[in-house]
């Protein structure tokens, strides 16, 4: 579902963004991304969704090239960011109908889903606000529901449980489940290992823009704990 072969992103400076990294995530996949701040994943996670350009490499989504058929790309794609950017001025509804109308939902098909993941993530009450006067928790379960909107085949998801309470974050993993179960994949980085560790099908570990170990979750930790193997291998790679 997305394929990513020897990506290389270099900054103004010659700072290495990425270098070389390659690793292909399945239909049906949760893979999560995990590494130090300034690691390469945002970048990495950018390049993706098609908001970094880049040198070297090829990146695809369900065979679709993001550089030579962007548009294509990024209509089977969702992209959440670490710190959602949405439009203030508009009510949690109107951003979901905007959202909506983007990628061509049928009306019918929208509301049944937007009442579901509404009510899932217990935002259905102030889906009329103004959006300006959302919590970042709040604006993170509207980003949520408005990835999920289309039923991409992929969502690209930048540190999703940011801001959320445990009661929702537990929502959340439920929804990415079901989703990739359904047949589509999840890309996502996190911090919390945690997590990672009893989310993930597959795990990527990036240290200074290299790939230093990917996997299964049992290839990647063996008996040891997550926390335990990202430590020892980070160290290692110094």
């Amino acid at each position: 579902m997305l394929k990513i072969e020897n990506l290389t992103k270099t900054y103004p400076g010659g700072k290495i963004g990425v270098a070389d990294l390659s690793l292909e995530v399945k239909a049906g996949e949760i893979y999560g991304f995990i590494g130090h701040n300034g690691a390469g994943k945002t970048t990495t996670i950018k390049a993706v969704v098609g908001l970094h350009d880049f040198e070297k490499g090829n990146i695809t989504i369900d065979g679709i090239s993001v550089t030579a058929d962007p548009l294509r790309a990024k209509s089977i794609t969702a992209y959440i960011p670490d710190n959602p950017e949405l439009y203030d001025n508009l009510s949690g509804m109107q951003f979901i109908n905007f959202v909506a109308d983007v990628f061509k939902v049928p009306k019918n098909v929208r509301k049944e889903r937007v009442e579901k993941y509404a009510q899932d993530l217990e935002i259905a009450s102030v889906l009329n606000n103004q959006v300006s006067s959302y919590s970042h928790g709040m604006k993170q379960k509207l980003a949520i529901i408005a990835a999920f909107l289309h039923e991409p085949k992929l969502l690209v998801m930048d540190e999703p449980f940011v801001g959320l309470d445990p009661k929702a974050a537990f929502t959340v993993k439920n929804m990415m489940r079901e989703f990739c179960d359904k047949g589509s994949a999840i890309f996502f980085s996190t911090h919390v290992l945690e997590v990672a560790e009893k989310l993930c099908d597959k795990i990527a570990i990036i240290k200074d823009g290299r790939l230093i170990a990917s996997g299964t979750m049992e290839e990647v930790k063996g008996n040891a704990s997550l926390e335990e193997v990202f430590l020892e291998i980070t160290e290692e790679a110094k």
